[in-house]
């Protein structure tokens, strides 16, 4: 691994050489794999849980949900980081489980699996066409890094949130990353994350109760299909997962500077979910905030060798599925607190370069601010996030800001 630790964000800096993995790891960019790996599952993951208790799934089936979310968002981090050279980061829809906490138990499992089945089949044909691709370049740069700051801005307040209830352990948090900032800054984050344990352990925080390790046990559920299931699952689920999920996360990706192939990003997650289906995958698909955390800075200052960042997540998610609720159970155990505070300090430097980015076009400058205050809001409407609708806001606000006239007759974005 590689232990330099020049410090430049310019990607040009030193000549282009053929990647290796072995060559291009860093201790930091497989760190940021690691963080990513526990946001996603000290918190998204509990909305899935509820989700099947809502829908009174048995505990073999909610496994197998568990198991597919996960197994499906690490071949995809770690194949597409590979074959991209990218931190390609994916995960399961949070909004999308959301929905179903509420929608779940008002159909047949099997009815709710073939809707997850067309969901992921209407996907790959949205991705693979390239129209979600041409709708997204449409849009302005200083836009999408907005969008961005905006979806991390409540992480970077939830370390000083998370310093007024849990002060050592929080408090410790910021203090340990500020001095190795300062001292140790390729390794600022490890050294919040180990010191932040220490504190949670001092002061009795640490809940951590493993008694054997199991591996997970997929379970086929032949998919039924009906149209209120269609209706009521497939179509919002759609909605949300293309509008809350794989948007935010091409913009993520955009605003750290990288051109992926949209085709193959949302065609290989949409192929991936439908794959995975009938043993209970809702839907897998590029994420944003976890994805920022490996796209930025922190992972490695040369952007060419964040890749590996996503290659380190997808191992990490290949490993918690294949023990499924034996490591939730190890996630889950951490303190609320050190998780938004390590998770907050983790994305400083994304969200530095999203609000540069926004406010460096002087053209652009008010329909980012626009952006960026309406993602930031957290305001969901029609069960779609934040995210989507500070992109709307910030592409209208730009159409009507940048239009002009050509004619007496009309008038010209």
């Amino acid at each position: 691994m590689s232990t330099d630790t020049t410090t430049t964000g310019d990607a040009t800096a030193s000549p282009p050489t053929k990647p290796n993995l072995w060559r291009d790891s860093s201790f930091s960019a497989v760190l940021a794999g690691l963080i990513a790996v526990l946001v996603s599952y000290s918190g998204p993951l509990v909305i899935v849980l509820s989700a099947a208790s809502a829908g009174g799934l048995t505990q073999a089936q909610t496994g197998s949900w568990v198991w597919a979310i996960s197994i499906g968002s690490g071949l995809t981090c770690l194949g597409l980081s590979l074959y991209t050279r990218m931190p390609i980061i994916t995960a399961w829809s949070t909004p999308g489980a959301a929905l179903l906490v509420t929608s779940l138990g008002s159909y047949p499992y099997a009815e709710a699996v073939g809707a997850f089945v067309v969901t992921g089949v209407v996907i790959t044909l949205v991705g693979v066409t390239g129209v979600f691709g041409r709708l997204m370049r449409r849009v302005p740069g200083a836009v999408v890094s907005a969008m961005l700051a905006g979806i991390l801005f409540s992480f970077g307040t939830g370390v000083f949130t998370s310093v007024k209830t849990e002060p050592w352990t929080a408090g410790g948090v910021l203090l340990a990353y500020l001095l190795a900032k300062r001292f140790l800054p390729r390794y600022a984050v490890l050294v919040a994350l180990v010191v932040g344990v220490g504190c949670a352990a001092a002061t009795s925080r640490l809940h951590v109760h493993i008694d054997t390790f199991e591996f997970a046990r997929p379970e086929w559920t032949t998919p039924h299909f009906s149209v209120p299931a269609l209706i009521g699952i497939a179509v919002p689920l759609l909605v949300a997962t293309l509008a809350s999920q794989n948007a935010p996360g091409m913009g993520v990706l955009a605003a750290s500077g990288y051109a992926p192939n949209d085709r193959v990003l949302i065609g290989s997650t949409g192929a991936m979910s439908t794959l995975l289906a009938p043993f209970g995958s809702h839907a897998v698909n590029l994420a944003a905030i976890t994805a920022a955390i490996c796209t930025g800075p922190e992972a490695h200052h040369d952007p060419r060798r964040r890749y590996v960042a996503g290659v380190s997540c997808g191992v990490f998610y290949l490993v918690v599925g294949m023990f499924g609720s034996t490591l939730v159970a190890l996630f889950a155990g951490l303190p609320t607190e050190l998780v938004a505070a390590v998770a907050g300090v983790a994305l400083f430097g994304a969200l530095a370069n999203g609000l540069t980015g926004a406010m460096a076009d002087d053209e652009h400058r008010e329909a980012a601010m626009i952006t960026f205050l309406a993602t930031a809001s957290g305001v969901t409407m029609w069960g779609i996030g934040s995210a989507f609708w500070g992109l709307i806001a910030g592409v209208l606000a730009h159409v009507v800001l940048s239009a002009r006239p050509v004619s007496r007759r009309g008038w010209r974005p």
